[in-house]
C-alpha cells in the first residue's frame, strides 16, 4: 500500500491501520471504505474495510529520512474501539521517537481520544515505548510538539459534540476537518459549552494570555471541504464562506480543500434548475434569487473559493 497522497494538505499518508465503522452522516459516502472493498482480498486491503492491525507499517516513518507531514490513518479511525490501547500507544511512541515529522491525525471517536490522552497511564506508556525505539529520554515531552490532533465535524450537531472534546484534549495543535461539509458550523457556538463563546481557560496554562481573545481557544487550524464521489451530496457555498470569515476575524489558519462534485456557477437564479443543476439556500435577495450550483466533478470544480485559493497553515509548535 503506497504512502504517496493527493491530499492536498499533508505529504504522505501512514497506515498502521485500516479499516472502520460509520458512525456519523460524514461517513456514509466514506473514499476509504470505497478504496478498501474495491481492493478486497488484494494485498493491500486482504480484509476489505474490516478493522486491521498492519504490523508492518507502524515503524515506518522511523525509517523516512526527509521531514514531511503525514497524515496518520488516512484509511481508518486510530481510536476505534477496535484497536488496542496497547497498539495506539506504540502508534504514538512513533510519532514521539520520528519527530522531525509533522503528524496530522483525525479523528470521529472523540471520547475514546479524550480519555485517552488525558490518562497518565497512557502517558507513560507512550513515553516509554518511545524511548525503546531511540527517543533520547531530554526529548520527550507531552503532548507531543510533532502532532496535530484534529477531529472531523460535518455540520453544527458533530461541532457541538467533538470540538469540545477535542479542547479538553492535550495538543500542541489541534484543528477541524469540516469535510464533507454537510451544514453550516458556528465556531462560537460548539465552544460555547466550555463557559464562554471563545472557550477561555483551554489553553495549556490556563491563562490568559497576549491578545488571546482574538481567537478560539485551541482551534489552531480549520480545512473545508465539499463531498466528492458518485453519490456525493452537494455544499451550500455560504456553509464555507461562512467558515472562512468566522476564521478570518479568530485569525485562525484557514484552508479550502476542494468544492467536491458541485460547484456554484455564479448566478442566481429564481425557479426550476436543469437536470446537475440545484438551488441552495435562503433567498438571497427580495426577489427570492438563489444560489445556483451545478455538478460538475472534482477536478473541473477545482479548490478556489469567491476566485482565490485558501492554503493556510498553522506555525509548527516544534522546530
Amino acid at each position: 500500500m503506497s504512502d504517496t497522497t493527493t491530499i492536498e494538505w499533508t505529504d504522505r499518508t501512514w497506515n498502521p491501520v485500516t479499516g472502520c465503522t460509520k458512525v456519523s452522516a460524514g461517513c456514509d459516502n466514506c473514499y476509504a471504505e470505497t478504496i478498501a472493498e474495491r481492493f478486497r482480498g488484494h494485498t493491500a486491503f486482504p480484509k476489505g474495510f474490516d478493522i486491521q492491525i498492519r504490523t508492518d507499517k507502524v515503524n515506518d516513518p522511523l525509517k523516512w529520512r526527509k521531514p514531511a507531514r503525514v497524515f496518520v490513518n488516512s484509511m481508518s479511525d486510530l481510536f476505534h474501539d477496535e484497536v488496542d490501547q496497547a497498539w495506539i500507544a506504540d502508534i504514538f511512541a512513533v510519532m514521539a521517537a520520528a519527530h522531525r515529522h509533522t503528524f496530522q491525525l483525525l479523528t470521529k471517536r472523540h471520547a475514546r481520544m479524550r480519555h485517552l490522552l488525558n490518562d497518565p497511564a497512557f502517558v507513560n506508556e507512550v513515553r516509554t515505548r518511545a524511548l525503546s525505539k531511540g527517543l533520547p529520554p531530554d526529548q520527550w515531552a507531552w503532548p507531543l510538539p510533532s502532532l496535530w490532533l484534529g477531529v472531523s465535524v460535518e455540520n453544527q450537531q458533530w461541532a457541538n459534540i467533538r470540538i469540545p472534546a477535542l479542547l479538553r484534549t492535550p495538543a500542541a495543535i489541534r484543528f477541524l476537518s469540516c469535510e464533507p461539509l454537510l451544514g453550516p458550523v458556528n465556531l462560537k457556538q460548539a465552544v460555547r459549552t466550555m463557559g464562554s463563546e471563545r472557550g477561555h481557560g483551554l489553553t495549556a496554562s490556563y491563562v490568559h494570555a497576549s491578545d488571546c481573545c482574538h481567537k478560539y481557544h485551541g482551534i489552531d487550524w480549520v480545512i473545508v471541504g465539499g463531498e466528492s464521489g458518485r453519490k456525493a451530496r452537494p455544499m451550500d457555498p455560504t456553509w464555507a464562506q461562512s467558515l472562512r470569515d468566522q476564521c478570518a476575524e479568530a485569525n485562525v489558519p484557514f484552508f479550502f480543500k476542494q468544492w467536491g462534485e458541485y460547484a456554484p456557477t455564479g448566478y442566481l437564479v429564481i425557479g426550476g434548475t436543469s437536470r446537475g443543476v440545484l438551488l441552495v439556500g435562503d433567498p438571497v435577495d427580495d426577489m427570492g434569487h438563489r444560489v445556483e450550483i451545478a455538478r460538475i466533478g472534482k477536478k473541473n470544480a477545482g479548490r478556489q473559493l469567491d476566485g482565490r485559493t485558501h492554503d493556510a497553515f498553522p506555525e509548527p509548535a516544534h522546530a
